[in-house]
């Protein structure tokens, strides 16, 4: 069992272990150790968000992989996506971004992409903790003619850049004019020239990162702020990306928020058209609301599901080789495209759907019929094991008989947090708010 990497890498409070300089440093030396090895200069892409502690952190991680004789491009505040695809196309042994994603400022984590640019599978993750909680990596290191040298890739910005207007042919956007939140994260200074380029018309706003304002009241988590502006300037549509642009959420000309859920299904259902839908199969998690299953088996698309995280839908989609997948919080996957969630990608692909079909997004996004649905999260002082609580899993139990097949739940620790979500979807909207009261009170009192 992993110790150090969750579902997501290694996460947590920023300066608190294990978010330390000291085991950043570490990593460093255990990545170049198990991934690249000692021998020879190799390269290792490393980015990061817009957090005051990824200076620390990307210090920490660039000495220890220096210690080890890899080079280190680094390419500064990038989009996760945009490392795992400098990783490929750099020629990288690895990919390393430090974010702690749509999480708070006080957080951060560590990613670490293989040279094809997917996340790591978990056993080369658990090589990497064996050598960290070894105890002996600080004993070893190349001699010092041997030592890597650190670069600043200039240009890792533009090639990103042009690489994700590629992704739509350089499809002209002129005549849109979109709301663009950048949640004061690593696509700040990036997102906006894309769409400006293609000749979108751009409102932007949370583009002015200081360090301590990252997915701060805005994002991807509050898209109610995109409506907002969306109404006030009359836009066509909005677009808020979270804290490293790997998810993202629309809202339509009205201010309606479009989650992923329906990017997954109007964009399935345009491949579908095309004959570009591999198999005619969709890959999306337990979090899906049921009428996007709904949808898509009336049009004849196949829905898989896996366990929520997009590392999951990904291995899936890999090991079946479907080409689009993702999760309602906005992890929208094009395997055709890019090999993790690409905020800015599934953007531009819904703008060239909404551009080549004529039609505003509330017209695309209505193919399906939303399930009424709650997702109740919140802190907890400990992660007990589910199936060791007693009043939790009865109150599981009788929510699931009371609903049958019309509805659901679910319930589930978060893997880069310490807290838990309650999920509760059924036809009746009063089923939903009885059960979710029901369970989050159970869950309060035997968790905190």
């Amino acid at each position: 069992m992993k110790k150090l990497f969750g579902t997501d890498g290694i996460r947590g409070r920023a300066n608190s272990y294990p978010i330390t300089p000291e085991l950043a440093l570490l990593v460093g030396k255990a990545t170049a150790k198990v991934l690249g090895g000692a021998s020879g200069h190799k390269r290792v892409v490393l980015g990061k968000d817009t957090r005051i502690s990824g200076y620390m952190l990307e210090n920490a991680i660039t000495s220890g992989l220096l210690s080890m004789g890899m080079d280190v491009l680094a390419v500064g505040p990038m989009p996760t996506p945009a490392v795992a695809h400098l990783t490929k196309s750099m020629g990288a042994v690895c990919g390393i971004m430090i974010t702690a994603s749509h999480n708070p400022a006080c957080d951060n984590g560590i990613k670490i992409f293989a040279e094809d640019g997917f996340k790591l599978p978990d056993s080369v993750e658990l090589e990497i903790e064996k050598e960290i909680l070894g105890g002996k990596l600080a004993e070893d290191g190349v001699p010092g003619e041997a030592i890597g040298k650190a670069y600043r890739i200039e240009d890792a910005r533009g090639r990103y850049i042009e690489f994700a207007k590629g992704s739509i042919r350089n499809l002209s956007l002129r005549g849109l004019k979109l709301v663009l939140d950048c949640a004061n994260g690593a696509a700040y200074s990036i997102a906006p020239p894309i769409f400006r380029e293609l000749g979108a018309e751009v409102i932007e706003t949370a583009v002015k990162p200081n360090g301590l304002n990252i997915n701060d009241g805005c994002g991807a988590l509050h898209p109610e702020n995109m409506g907002e502006l969306v109404r006030k300037y009359g836009a066509d549509a909005g677009i808020a990306l979270d804290g490293d642009a790997d998810r993202v959420i629309f809202c339509d000309a009205a201010g309606n928020e479009v989650n992923g859920d329906r990017i997954i299904g109007m964009l399935a259902l345009s491949f579908q058209r095309e004959k570009k839908l591999a198999s005619d199969t969709v890959v999306v998690t337990s979090m899906s609301n049921l009428g996007l299953s709904r949808a898509m088996k009336q049009m004849g698309i196949r829905v898989e599901v896996t366990d929520v995280g997009d590392r999951y839908v990904i291995e899936r989609m890999r090991a079946g080789g479907f080409n689009v997948g993702g999760e309602q919080s906005g992890h929208i996957i094009f395997m055709d495209y890019a090999t993790t969630g690409d905020g800015i990608i599934s953007a531009l692909h819904v703008l060239k759907l909404m551009k080549e079909s004529g039609k505003p997004l509330a017209e695309l996004a209505g193919f399906m019929t939303v399930f009424p649905q709650e997702l109740c999260s919140f802190a907890v002082a400990r992660k007990t094991p589910l199936d060791e609580l007693s009043l939790l899993p009865a109150e599981i139990a009788a929510c699931r008989a009371a609903l049958g097949e019309s509805g659901r739940t679910i319930v589930r620790y978060s893997g880069t947090e310490n807290k838990i979500r309650i999920l509760v979807e059924a036809e009746a909207e009063a089923d939903v708010k009885h059960w979710i009261d029901r369970l989050s009170a159970a869950a309060r009192r035997e968790l905190n």
